[in-house]
């Protein structure tokens, strides 16, 4: 039986106790959404149990992505095991000689029901809108899908290996949106329905400076940027879409 609303929003705030057991030593993390999936999946809940490739575009961000980081010195690659995820990376990995540790506890939010819906059809079925998805999931649960609860149990353990085994040093890590979305939550210890306030676009990056000896240990100093994508027909940068 799920938890209330507000219950779920308690434990994403006791998460943030995960100051407690943070590691004595700063850590750089580089959260990075994969890029833009192939156009059957767009406005479709694909989650953990439909393992889609990227779109041309997609292909394009992940490039974007190496080509931004290039004068960034990255020092560990950790990656959620979904084919999304492997092929935005690839880029990355593959200019840097860098092998990604696959954590598969970083795989994307198991939809349940809702899984191969596409978000007006969710409002059709189960009478929601797509667009309360993370509230859904703090409240009252999706049919067979995971909860806020079966989300800090498997994203905090790896989380916290991740800062245990990087001192002093900048972590990139490749996963999805929901999943920056909980752990945004669980570093600021907010409910996860308030990471709907922040926008975490394909092929996005979003830095967090971890610093436990400091009051606030947690500083985002980017969210949500997108490296411009450059097309190889013109050699021109586009902005990536909304």
């Amino acid at each position: 039986m799920g938890l209330g609303l507000a219950q779920h929003g308690a434990v994403f705030h006791r998460g943030c106790v995960l100051k407690a057991h943070l590691p004595n030593h700063p850590t750089q993390l580089y959260l990075i959404r994969h890029g833009e999936v192939e156009e059957r999946y767009h406005k479709v809940f694909g989650g953990s149990r439909i393992d889609m490739g990227l779109s041309p575009l997609g292909v394009q961000q992940g490039q974007a992505i190496a080509r931004w980081l290039a004068d960034t010195p990255v020092d560990a690659l950790y990656a959620s095991p979904m084919l999304r995820v492997q092929q935005t990376l690839a880029p990355l990995a593959e200019a840097r000689a860098l092998r990604p540790i696959i954590i598969p506890s970083l795989r994307e939010v198991d939809f349940g029901d809702w899984t191969g819906y596409r978000w007006e059809g969710v409002q059709e079925h189960f009478g929601v809108s797509a667009f309360d998805w993370l509230e859904t999931i703090e409240g009252k649960g999706i049919p067979n899908g995971e909860s806020a609860q079966d989300l800090i149990h498997r994203v905090q353990p790896a989380l916290l290996k991740i800062l245990h085994d990087n001192p002093h040093r900048r972590v990139a890590v490749f996963c999805h949106g929901g999943i920056i979305r909980v752990i945004l939550a669980l570093m600021l210890g907010q409910p996860l329905r308030q990471m709907a306030h922040f926008n975490i676009e394909y092929g996005s990056i979003s830095v967090v400076e971890v610093q436990p000896e400091r009051k606030h240990a947690f500083e985002i100093e980017l969210l949500n940027f997108c490296p411009p994508v450059v097309f190889p027909e013109t050699q021109t940068s586009t902005p990536l879409p909304a």
